[in-house]
């Protein structure tokens, strides 16, 4: 009997054709499985989709100055994980009303809208009046486009003042925050869950120090370490997940999915939930196999 071996493919961007390092461990992990595994570039057009019993979105990290196109991507391809509907309601941050008005703790925020075409003196009096400032995007992916802003300091609103109409000239809706500075001594706390358990955590050093500035690649750099998350990060990563599956209407567990609180084990809050393409920092793991487990989660969505 002739057994055809199963393909999956890990969609990524140009910048990354073999994927980001942390997702290159899927490839044998999944070959141990029997089951071949191969980077694809998400915008190829000679890629046939459909040639893949599933498709997993991993480093697609170029897709937010073209997010439309991506999703429509993502709803041209046969079998994804995690799914079209998924991709589109999480790659737009206004995903974070649907957590607030469900009662999840995040972080209060300002949206302003580029179609209401907001002058200078508009946005200036939107802006916090004491505490630090976050002003980003709200289609956005590792930190890019973001920035950190003093309203005592004349100059430094000036420049957040800069920052969003640019952001709004451009087309782009505007997020501004409140800076959570606990993230200064504590990091973030990032969640990993796989098929709606969790498996790991990690802790995240402080990336916004200042202005907005041009990222060198696509994201970011990080420094993270292996941390236990508390029983109360855990109670809230658990409460905006179901948010998400009621708001998508799906019961079964998204394949994987991060969910990053700020606050401290005092006052857990969500500052994002990451459902589209998120690193799962599976080196970082701490000896918890979510290599392995992811694995075993798409083998099993193999059939």
């Amino acid at each position: 009997m002739t057994t055809t071996t199963k393909r999956v493919g890990l969609a990524t961007c140009s910048v990354l054709p073999d994927l980001e390092a942390d997702d290159r461990a899927l490839v044998p992990a999944l070959a141990a499985r029997g089951v071949t595994a191969e980077p694809v570039v998400w915008d190829d057009p000679d890629v046939d989709w459909s040639g893949y019993d599933l498709v997993v979105v991993r480093s697609t990290y170029d897709y937010s100055p073209r997010r439309d196109e991506f999703v429509e991507w993502a709803r041209s391809v046969p079998r994804l994980a995690n799914t079209a509907d998924v991709i589109a309601w999480n790659t737009d941050k206004t995903y974070l009303q649907a957590l607030d008005d469900a009662g999840v703790p995040v972080i209060p925020t300002i949206w302003l809208d580029p179609e209401r075409h907001l002058s200078k003196r508009a946005i200036h009096t939107r802006m916090p009046a004491f505490g630090d400032f976050v002003v980003k995007p709200v289609v956005s992916a590792g930190a890019k486009d973001t920035g950190r802003y003093q309203p005592v300091s004349s100059a430094s609103r000036a420049l957040a003042i800069q920052h969003a109409k640019a952001l709004l000239d451009d087309g782009r809706a505007v997020m501004i925050q409140p800076y959570v500075t606990s993230v200064d001594t504590q990091g973030e706390t990032c969640l990993v869950f796989v098929e709606g358990e969790i498996r790991h955590s990690v802790r995240k050093n402080a990336l916004l120090t200042g202005p907005s500035r041009p990222t060198q690649g696509l994201y970011a750099r990080e420094k993270m370490r292996p941390v236990e998350a508390t029983d109360a990060e855990i109670e809230v990563a658990r409460r905006a997940l179901a948010v998400a599956h009621e708001k998508l209407g799906v019961s079964a567990p998204f394949l994987y999915a991060r969910v990053d609180l700020v606050g401290g084990e005092e006052s857990p809050t969500v500052i994002e939930l990451e459902l589209t393409e998120p690193s799962l920092w599976l080196k970082h793991d701490g000896g918890a196999g979510t290599a392995g487990a992811l694995a075993d989660a798409i083998v099993g969505r193999l059939g």
